[in-house]
């Protein structure tokens, strides 16, 4: 299933130094249009349910811990090649081996905070996105 919408949230950490505005600045010049957003927080039900595929994973109580820490900003973004393109832009999970220019290059502080997350494939685009939004909260 090919589609041109992939999800994406800027993390608690984005949200508390002030970069929604230069994160989403970003997004927008890169040429992806904005479906649906809003600014949450997830709770702990929330974010083991969003996450749970790293439940036996050591850093998982630390990942729910950061992700409920404060609110973030869910979004739907639409492009042609939407998930690959974004993968680009958001650059390498730890932001030490991100590409100049990425959202994680410019605005992660490490691997576990990492600013942002961007759908990994089209069908985890889908169900992420739905995770977040009823279909009348997208445009």
């Amino acid at each position: 299933m090919i589609t041109n919408r992939t999800f994406t949230m800027l993390k608690p950490d984005s949200v508390e130094k002030g970069n929604i505005g230069a994160i989403m600045n970003k997004i927008n010049s890169a040429g992806f249009k904005i479906l649906a957003m809003k600014l949450t927080q997830m709770s702990v039900s929330d974010a083991e349910s969003f996450y749970s595929v790293h439940k036996d994973r050591p850093f998982f109580n630390d990942l729910v811990g950061y992700m409920t820490r404060g609110p973030i900003v869910a979004a739907i973004l639409e492009k042609d090649n939407a998930v690959e393109d974004f993968r680009l832009l958001i650059g390498a999970t730890n932001p030490a081996d991100a590409a100049a220019g990425t959202i994680r290059n410019e605005f992660a502080d490490s691997i576990s905070e990492n600013a942002v997350h961007g759908s990994d494939s089209d069908e985890n685009a889908k169900i992420e996105s739905d995770f977040h939004f009823s279909g009348r909260e997208v445009y």
